[in-house]
């Protein structure tokens, strides 16, 4: 007994070991030497003591994905499209993590029409798509609406990182790439091999269905199956068609870098 205890023990450290992926026990390891400004908050939205915890929390978590994650707000008092003013932030600005002009995600607050837009930019456009893109504005848009400021920006930060984890084209909210459930499976799968294991190790049983079973008795004594009847109803499902949010796209800025793009009022 004690012995199949042990082996449990040491099998349950292995699944665990093995559940946790690499990048959350590499997370906070790759920082920065200098931080950079990532945070451009025109609006006046942080106080003091938010900015620099956003602005170093995003120079963390975007050297690990060599991406800049920036966060641009605006009162935008000449009334400029969301979307340009992005575009014109980057052409003018050019950030990039690895050079001038090279991989960053943007996210944009126009504080005057109650707008947001999200840009990827080369290796941000490429795993930051317009789905994942989405996926993150609608993720924030609750905190946005409430004036949850510093935990929008705290949510968009990790989900940019979180999905630049994982491959373009596959859903990154999937359940099989969650880590609690991996944990889960593999102390599920460790309890069953132990299981078996114990099960073998005490000999196999001699009891049997012949035991107990009286054969010259035994038999059914009663089969009934009753159809009573199939009902199908339907039912209009009402759609809103009232503002809130709308995708966007991508696009080309004004000096010529493509980007990938998700828009919508909050």
């Amino acid at each position: 007994m004690k012995r199949n205890r042990a082996i449990l023990a040491v099998l349950l450290f292995i699944a665990v070991f093995l559940a946790v992926p690499i990048e959350l026990m590499a997370a906070g390891k790759t920082a920065p030497t200098e931080l950079k400004q990532l945070v451009y908050d025109d609006a006046g939205l942080l106080n003091q003591q938010e900015y620099d915890e956003l602005n170093t929390m995003a120079n963390q978590y975007g050297a690990q994905r060599e991406t800049d994650i920036i966060i641009v707000t605006s009162s935008n008092t000449k009334n400029i499209d969301v979307k340009k003013m992005t575009q014109d932030f980057y052409d003018e600005h050019a950030p990039g993590y690895d050079k001038p002009h090279g991989n960053a995600v943007i996210l944009t607050m126009d504080m005057k029409n109650r707008e947001v837009y999200l840009a990827g930019f080369y290796k941000a456009e490429q795993y930051l798509d317009d789905v994942r893109l989405d996926k993150i504005r609608s993720r924030i848009s609750p905190d946005l609406t409430s004036g949850n400021f510093k935990l929008a920006f705290q949510k968009y930060i990790q989900t940019a990182h979180k999905y630049m984890g994982f491959r373009p084209g596959v859903n990154p909210d999937n359940i099989l790439f969650s880590s609690w459930f991996q944990v889960a499976v593999s102390i599920g799968l460790a309890g069953i091999i132990v299981g078996r294991m114990a099960y073998h190790s005490g000999g196999r049983s001699k009891v049997h269905r012949q035991t107990y079973e009286d054969e010259g008795s035994s038999g059914i004594l009663e089969h009934r199956d009753d159809y009573l009847r199939t009902t199908t109803s339907k039912r209009k499902i009402e759609t809103n068609k009232s503002g809130g949010s709308r995708g966007g796209g991508g696009g080309t800025t004004g000096g010529g870098h493509s980007h990938s793009g998700s828009r919508g009022s909050f």
